[in-house]
């Protein structure tokens, strides 16, 4: 895996208001990536971001508009994202932050996929207030001013269900197990050491994964980072589960 380094970017506030310091996406970063997407064969790029409810959009490019992107020229609509803005003030930039830069792990049809998560900004360039990502970024700026360095480790759970015979997911968990239980009373590790191979190849460093207390039930822990990261690494740690449980076939039930 390839990755481009963080580039730190204090995050300055006056009165509460947001910064205008942009995600750092220099000259040599900007050349550095577009050299790294055309290594490694990228034909479709992912410009990720997330609701005020927590839930992954995305805007996804094809490889000529790489570029564009990484120069924070891609526009969307916000007035389709809930919470974001009215119909009349509805362009939206998105502004990738180069070091969240991966290659997802498995093929897809077209080519190879890759993302990039993303701050969201007004159309004059200021930070748009209603960004998670960018709302964090204050809160821990407003902390480091106070001398604290915040450091976040989440325990990650999921539940792995059924499906009936339409493939359509159904309420039923795939076995009974507990607690630290394995086979045959806990189905899901084949489930479990798929999810912990993505993870790994997109970057994240796993610690331990096992069965949780209910049926059904797991968990993956991932090693501790600044609040930043952390954040993007559940956010990626949700969409790599759902993908990967959303394409096993039935599970067999205990």
């Amino acid at each position: 895996m390839q990755t481009v380094e963080r580039i730190p970017t204090p995050m300055k506030t006056k009165k509460g208001t947001p910064s205008k310091v942009k995600t750092a996406t220099t000259d040599s970063t900007r050349r550095e990536l577009l050299a790294l997407l055309k290594e490694q064969n990228v034909r479709f790029l992912r410009l990720q971001f997330t609701d005020i409810l927590g839930v992954i959009k995305n805007v996804e490019i094809p490889d000529v508009q790489f570029e564009k992107a990484l120069n924070n020229e891609i526009l969307f609509d916000g007035s389709s994202i809930d919470g974001f803005s009215r119909i009349e003030e509805s362009d939206m930039l998105l502004y990738p932050d180069p070091a969240t830069f991966r290659v997802f792990p498995w093929a897809e049809k077209g080519g190879k996929v890759a993302r990039i998560i993303c701050d969201v900004y007004h159309p004059d360039n200021t930070p748009f207030e209603g960004c998670p990502r960018m709302a964090l970024k204050k809160v821990v700026s407003e902390a480091g001013a106070l001398g604290y360095t915040m450091a976040v480790g989440p325990e990650a759970e999921f539940f792995l269900f059924q499906k009936n015979e339409k493939g359509e997911v159904i309420t039923d968990t795939h076995d009974k197990g507990s607690y630290f239980d394995l086979t045959p009373i806990d189905r899901g590790e084949d489930a479990r050491r798929d999810i912990v191979n993505a993870l790994e190849a997109m970057g994240f460093e796993v610690e331990a994964a096992h069965h949780e207390v209910a049926p059904g039930q797991h968990e993956i822990d991932f090693k501790y980072a600044d609040p930043i990261t952390t954040a993007d690494n559940v956010s990626t740690f949700r969409f790599v589960v759902r993908k990967i449980a959303w394409e096993m076939p039935r599970l067999p039930i205990s």
